[in-house]
């Protein structure tokens, strides 16, 4: 598995408080290749928490969410033989709490392509720390084109 994630390879002056390289108060995941979507590894930090000793779930949704956002982009990108990832946003997503997620474990994200056509791609998520899942979700995320807010954004 490739350490430079893909937010790295096509976006490293990204702002995103979940994704941006650049974002030096952000979380700057770094999402790499598997087989149909992508994998990541973060450890929370002490700030993250939502009581003591577990993470807060605004952080949960934001780790699936920007994750999610890129699994559909390389699919995309992939999928057209293009060089660089289309900018893609969240249409929707959703997230299901399943247990307290512990401070102090490292959080195991994967995704997995579900259903892609030419524009947009049904990602599936899950978060996992010590071995058992804390964290399902699902999302909808969709190409934009010039004139949408986000186009070109990792630029």
């Amino acid at each position: 598995m490739d350490d430079e994630g893909v937010q790295l390879q096509y976006a490293p002056n990204s702002i995103c408080f979940g994704c941006g390289p650049a974002n030096d108060q952000g979380l700057k995941i770094n999402s790499v290749r598997i087989e149909n979507g992508l994998s990541l590894e973060f450890l929370p930090d002490q700030h993250h928490q939502a009581f003591p000793g577990m993470i807060n779930g605004g952080i949960i949704g934001t780790l699936l969410d920007c994750h999610g956002n890129w699994t559909a982009a390389v699919a995309l990108m992939d999928a057209q033989g293009l060089a660089e990832p289309p900018c893609t946003v969240t249409a929707s997503y959703t997230v299901q709490l399943r247990r307290p997620t512990p401070l102090g474990a490292v959080l195991h994200v994967t995704s997995q392509v579900k259903e892609l056509s030419d524009d947009r791609a049904e990602i599936e998520l899950l978060l996992e720390a010590g071995g058992k899942v804390c964290a399902t979700g699902s999302g909808l995320f969709v190409a934009v084109k010039e004139g949408h807010p986000a186009y070109h954004r990792w630029s």
